[in-house]
């Protein structure tokens, strides 16, 4: 009956789409033909697969592997959602679920507090991160998915939840009851002052009402704690709804000004957006922190305060994602996100980085030649440019994680070593204060050292991969004394390179045990000692003078009098 059900929903739907090309107007009726012999070619080679496939097929999962297949081949962001992930996609749109209130993860065989957010059920119940679930509601955990054991916790707001939870410490389980309710992340991580002057906020995504939370934050910050002047921190905020993106920069920039415009395929959805109400603040000095994690929504506002000469723009290159999606009801309560236009900010430029729509022959995407990149000008005459990401106005240099830091964090060292160490300490100094002293780097060795830990850097796996070239070119013999000496070399001692990197060791897993403590919040404030864009920020907005002349355009050259 299912397979029925099934065959006669892909027959209907070959007729709404059919139905619908003629509503949109395609002139062509070859086009029109194309489209109708392809649908019924698929429609008939389901259902030959269905009744003479050697096995028993599942129709729905055969199917879903052929709609993602076919949107995969137009652009990573053009997806179908079914009925099961609806609740995902709209945690992701508003910022909303029922459910406990943690980030869970898998840890082997077993599914693991990664962390449980401040003020909601599972922190309020007591969970800590590390802690692992063995029943929920009476039912076994063991050999789940994080996505089953998710969608378990997850259900209706203040419906009771009992929980077996075994703690790393302990050899005993105990139970827990708690009452899921309506979760609603927060979009501002964080908001308070860095000094007596520079306001700072920190926004996670752009999900709905986060230009509300921005704006009483702002205000909070500037009308009751004296700020002159705001840091507003983008740094890996992949972005999120476009009209909050339009209101964000409608906070700052005057009514009527242009935020950003969408063009796409039908001329009918295109649209330009405008500052529709009247600024909170068009002077107070601003800066915005962007890094390749700074995506969509990111990117108009960042790159239209830089238009319009409103913000100055401090950091890395952003991730270049300029394409607008819009969601479509589907039949059976699914829905389709598909791409329908590219956003254009006030200069009249796109910041979409890879051309989906001219693959190389290997499928791959290719970034946008340097030959087609124009250059525009921002409502002062500043040069800009598109083709990839907004290219900020203060750039300082990548700052990736070292090898060692990330493979520490990988293999989950630095969150089992904060899990045993905030079992032994009640309470750690304020955010500001924690330092990760001699001592605790000490007993952070040598707890790397009772798991035998060792890595392999990125150099040793590229030359790795090289000696296996060349040994195929039948090249390695008569280098083989070179590759060994440069394999000696690059092979990672894990003592000497934990003294080499202690810095960023050592900001890694402060981060990680403030956040057994006070949360997202503690983790914000304790980066701060060693956030050079950060420190980078203040010193500019410090000087007024190198903040203004950075929003100027450079002097035009004299002409020589004849």
């Amino acid at each position: 009956m299912k397979t029925n059900r099934i065959l006669k929903a892909a027959l209907a739907l070959s007729i709404v789409v059919i139905m619908g090309l003629s509503f949109w107007g395609f002139k062509t009726d070859q086009k029109n033909f194309e489209i109708s012999k392809n649908l019924d070619i698929f429609y008939t080679l389901f259902r030959e697969l269905n009744l003479f496939y050697v096995d028993e097929i599942k129709p729905e999962k055969l199917i879903t592997t052929g709609i993602n297949d076919m949107l995969e081949s137009l652009d990573p962001y053009t997806t179908f959602i079914p009925e099961e992930e609806m609740d995902d996609f709209k945690f992701m749109t508003t910022g909303e679920y029922g459910g406990i209130g943690a980030l869970i993860s898998k840890r082997g065989d077993n599914i693991v507090v990664a962390e449980p957010y401040e003020g909601f059920p599972a922190q309020k119940a007591g969970l800590k991160a590390g802690d692992i679930f063995v029943e929920i509601d009476g039912k076994p955990v063991n050999k789940s998915t994080t996505e089953e054991v998710s969608s378990r916790l997850k259900g209706p707001a203040n419906k009771s939840l009992k929980l077996k939870i075994l703690r790393p410490d302990s050899k005993k389980p105990f139970e827990i009851e708690l009452i899921r309710q309506e979760i609603k992340i927060d979009p501002v991580t964080y908001a308070g002052m860095l000094d007596a002057k520079t306001g700072y906020m920190r926004l996670s995504s752009f999900t709905d009402g986060c230009a509300d939370r921005i704006k009483e934050s702002f205000l909070e910050l500037r009308d009751r704690k004296g700020a002159t002047s705001m840091i507003i921190d983008l740094r890996s905020n992949p972005g999120g709804l476009l009209g909050e993106a339009v209101k964000m920069v409608n906070l700052f920039v005057r009514h009527g000004e242009e935020v950003v415009s969408t063009k796409g395929k039908v001329a009918q959805l295109d649209k330009t957006y405008r500052a529709t109400e009247q600024p909170i603040d068009s002077v107070m000095p601003l800066i915005i922190l962007v890094n390749r994690g700074s995506a969509s929504a990111s990117e108009i506002v960042s790159g239209a305060l830089q238009d319009l000469d409103r913000a100055v723009i401090l950091g890395k290159r952003t991730f270049g994602k300029g394409l607008v999606q819009t969601t479509r009801d589907l039949s059976y309560n699914t829905k389709l996100k598909v791409t329908t236009a590219k956003y254009y900010i006030p200069s009249g430029r796109c910041i979409q980085a890879l051309d989906y729509s001219h693959r190389n022959k290997d499928g791959s995407v290719g970034t946008i030649p340097d030959s087609l990149i124009h250059e525009f000008a921002t409502k002062k005459g500043r040069k800009v440019f598109d083709g990839g990401g907004i290219i900020p106005d203060v750039k300082l240099d990548q700052d990736t994680l070292c090898d060692l830091a990330y493979k520490l964090i990988q293999e989950n060292i630095i969150f089992d070593f904060a899990t045993k160490y905030a079992s032994t300490h009640a309470s750690i100094p304020s955010p500001d204060k924690f330092v990760i002293d001699d001592q605790l780097f000490n007993d952070f060795h040598q707890f790397l050292l009772s798991k035998s830990f060792t890595y392999t850097s990125r150099s040793e796996q590229a030359l790795k991969s090289l000696i296996e070239t060349a040994r195929k070119e039948r090249a390695y013999d008569e280098s083989k004394s070179e590759f060994d000496a440069l394999a000696q070399k690059l092979t990672r001692n894990v003592d000497s390179d934990l003294k080499k990197f202690r810095s960023e060791v050592s900001s890694v897993l402060a981060d990680e045990i403030v956040t057994r403590y006070y949360y997202q919040k503690g983790a914000v404030i304790a980066s701060f000692h060693d956030d050079a864009d950060v420190a980078k920020a203040k010193s500019v907005l410090s000087n007024q003078a190198e903040y203004s002349s950075i929003l100027q355009p450079p002097p035009k050259a004299s002409k020589l009098a004849k």
